[in-house]
């Protein structure tokens, strides 16, 4: 290695690097361990979310808001399926499309989950002040507007 080539924690922006994955990280550590009593992951947690917010999502348009390819999708969607708490029906206009809904099961699942979740973050944000809480998101959403867009430009 050159000697003169910058090592990645000498960047000034490198503690910010680490600390969103690590707090990231630590936060689906913490929610995977809350929403173990119901038995379900993280995953599991953002389709019944989106599911709740969009009804008769197609499959395609809810990996396209996880940011997940389609064979995530092809694993979870079963399992939720026989778990019976989604159904997948197919698209009135067009048979090719599976529109995704929550069984009367997976919405009081999800009204749990949304409660645990909800719990989790007043107990881990309750001492940073709203006004700090909101910088947050408009930094964090910059960021994943510039991840976003570097990820369309590779392709």
């Amino acid at each position: 290695m050159n000697k003169n080539q910058a090592l990645p924690w000498d960047h000034p922006r490198f503690k910010s690097w680490v600390s969103v994955g690590r707090a990231c990280q630590l936060m689906q550590q913490a929610l995977t361990r809350a929403l173990a009593p119901l038995d379900i992951k993280p995953p599991h947690l953002d389709i019944l979310v989106n599911l709740y917010r969009f009804e008769a999502i197609s499959q395609q348009e809810l990996a396209r808001k996880l940011l997940v390819g389609r064979s995530n999708m092809s694993m979870l969607l079963p399992q939720m399926e026989k778990r019976g708490l989604i159904e997948r029906r197919a698209d009135t206009r067009d048979k090719r499309i599976l529109r995704l809904f929550l069984t009367d099961k997976g919405r009081e699942l999800t009204g749990k989950a949304m409660a645990i979740q909800t719990d989790l973050i007043e107990r881990i944000l309750s001492a940073t002040p709203i006004e700090d809480c909101l910088l947050m998101a408009g930094t964090m959403e910059k960021l994943i507007a510039r991840l976003m867009s570097e990820e369309t430009a590779g392709e």
